[in-house]
């Protein structure tokens, strides 16, 4: 008979005679048969094996933060009292690192005692001593590896520990070893203290960078402590390993200890160069034009500036004016070698020497021209308000008497031209070439008048009186001027900032002759913008000369007191239509080739 049969006979034959207890029985060995096993020869399992499924870090991982709790997962309920510290371990190299031990669910965890180190390996290792309830043990043992991430740390400082000579308004920063969460980096991680004592201030972060920016400037010559704390985390949670603390010492503020001249000197030479010394070295940088400045009134005087040692030095361009109040400053531009300013301008004044005045020239001989308050050349003179007057002179052209307009003649009550609007008076008399009123003997006068201009016209001439100098470059405005001769370098004057003033300094014969190969303006646009030419300490307007190599154009806007006698190659223009605000001229306006046009203009002619 063939096993098969005999075997298949002898299994009917018992599942004949077993009872219910015996099946049981039976149903129970087919189940331990299905338990967790593993093949001596092929090493292949069978059965329900308990494994890990998942890890956290998982095997490979880098950049894992040092403070991580490290889990594995299983496929199934484990026995926890399989476990624990000879179960769960973890090491660095050969070396076990200490923790504890938990179970929850499916998974286990591994708590180190202390932070991980940093940029480091470290091995995992569930053992095959952990087992199910129904006693199976994993296989073999789980092994896996994970890095950490490296711990950020501060790699530089502005200002460096140790720095000395900080500016007090520096700003102050920490570069890191890698990108920082910002979040992290704020007032309560970056801190600036003086002592035991805050400092206010604004925490930014941007790249690796976190900055302070003190709220007000820092104290002069005062220690400083930086501190970057361990709430500063990179973008993975790792802090830095400790507080990070630096120190500083700002530096001092300069002051200027000495000028020359001093503050309130007088007599000073002409060809002064001004000095400032500084209780410490500068910056050469600072030391400028900008910062170290002189003027006289609201002008400021050309020059150039030097740095050597611990003294500036301001050279004027040209010579000072004799008895001339000048302001020099130092800005707080001016900065040290630590980078900090003075705490305010600096600013003291001085005043030039009085010089010994010679003789003065003849005046001009204006001899023939001297009567005439406004004369207008070939072209004539025209006004357009009601209110102007000529005291004490006449008014002449060697033109028609046509081109008078807006005249009446105050000796012989001849009337030029005066219409309701335009009535002028003259308190001398009109000369004008025919036809009537005027005559041939009145063209004579008018004639030799604008022959004598023409005479006094050359002798004012930069060719005449030469060696002028342009103190304020053009502007005369705001500029208090003793005697002398004044060229407007780049062909024009102006009077526009403020009134000029001319001071004989007590000598009555005192005479100024302003020269000009371009324009002559006086005053600016606007309600206000009328300027006036002063006389003080004895100056008389009758020694005072204007030589325009064009036209001169008095106050447009109307008001003003201009002084001296004006002679212009191409027109002199005193107002403009519609002012009604009185311009007044105490001098004359003679234009050798063209006219003269005033509005609501007062001229008193000069003795």
């Amino acid at each position: 008979m063939p096993a098969e049969t005999t075997s298949a006979s002898r299994y009917g034959k018992i599942s004949k005679q077993l009872s219910w207890t015996g099946w049981i029985m039976l149903l129970l060995i087919a189940i331990v048969s299905w338990q967790c096993k593993k093949d001596t020869f092929t090493g292949e399992t069978s059965g329900i094996c308990p494994e890990v499924i998942s890890t956290d870090p998982v095997n490979g991982a880098v950049n894992v933060v040092t403070t991580k709790v490290i889990s594995a997962m299983f496929n199934e309920v484990m026995d926890p009292t399989t476990i624990n510290q000879t179960t769960f371990l973890l090491h660095q190299g050969t070396t076990a690192i200490p923790g504890s031990v938990s179970y929850s669910g499916v998974t286990a965890s591994f708590t180190p005692s202390s932070v991980l180190a940093s940029n480091t390996v470290y091995t995992a290792t569930i053992t095959n001593k952990v087992k199910d309830p129904a006693g199976n043990a994993m296989i073999a043992d789980y092994t896996w590896t994970f890095n950490t991430g490296t711990i950020p740390i501060v790699v530089s400082t502005d200002p460096a520990n140790g720095a000395a000579n900080v500016p007090i308004n520096k700003i102050i920063t920490a570069l890191f070893s890698t990108n920082m969460n910002p979040a992290t980096i704020n007032s309560t991680t970056f801190l600036l203290k003086q002592g035991a004592t805050p400092v206010a201030g604004v925490v930014t972060y941007s790249g690796m960078t976190a900055t302070f920016t003190p709220s007000a400037p820092l104290a002069p010559s005062t220690v400083y402590t930086g501190t970057i704390t361990t709430g500063a985390k990179d973008p993975l949670g790792n802090s830095i390993a400790s507080n990070y603390t630096w120190s500083f010492a700002t530096g001092s503020i300069p002051t200027v200890v000495s000028t020359d001249p001093f503050n309130g000197e007088t007599g000073v030479a002409l060809a002064k160069v001004i000095r400032a010394t500084f209780s410490s070295v500068m910056d050469p940088a600072t030391i400028n034009t900008s910062t170290f400045l002189l003027k006289q009134g609201a002008v400021t005087i050309p020059g150039s500036v030097t740095y050597s040692g611990n003294t500036a030095s301001f050279t004027p361009t040209g010579f000072l004016l004799p008895n001339t109040v000048y302001t020099a400053t130092i800005t707080t531009g001016a900065k040290n070698t630590a980078g900090n300013s003075l705490a305010a301008d600096y600013v003291w004044s001085f005043t030039t020497i009085v010089p010994i005045v010679p003789p003065p020239p003849p005046p001009p001989p204006l001899t023939d021209a001297s009567i005439f308050g406004a004369f207008g050349g070939s072209a004539g003179i025209t006004n357009q308000g009601i209110n102007t007057v000529i005291n004490n002179g006449s008014i002449g052209t060697i033109a028609a008497s046509t081109l008078i307009t807006g005249f009446h003649d105050g000796t012989t009550g001849d009337i030029y031209t005066e219409t309701p609007l335009n009535i002028g008076l003259v308190t001398g008399r009109v000369h004008t070439a025919p036809p009537p009123p005027g005559s041939a003997a009145s063209f004579q006068i008018a004639t030799a008048g604008l022959l004598a201009a023409n005479n006094t016209y050359n002798s004012i001439s930069p060719a005449g009186r030469p060696g002028g100098t342009d103190p304020g470059a053009g502007e005369l405005g705001g500029l208090t001027l003793p005697p002398g001769v004044y060229k407007a370098a780049g062909g024009t004057f102006n009077i526009s900032t403020a009134n000029l003033t001319l001071d004989a300094m007590g000598n009555p014969n005192a005479e100024w002759i302003f020269q000009t190969a371009a324009g002559l303006t006086v005053g600016v646009a606007g309600p206000t913008g009328a300027k006036s030419v002063i006389l003080i300490n004895g100056a008389q307007a009758k020694n005072v000369y204007w030589y325009v190599g064009s036209a001169a154009t008095i106050n447009g806007a109307g008001g003003g007191v201009m002084t001296g006698t004006i002679i212009a190659s191409a027109g002199v223009t005193l107002s403009t239509a519609g002012n009604m605000v009185q311009t007044v001229l105490n001098g004359r306006a003679i234009s050798l080739n063209a006219s003269v046009t005033m509005v609501n203009t007062t001229i008193n002619v000069p003795n």
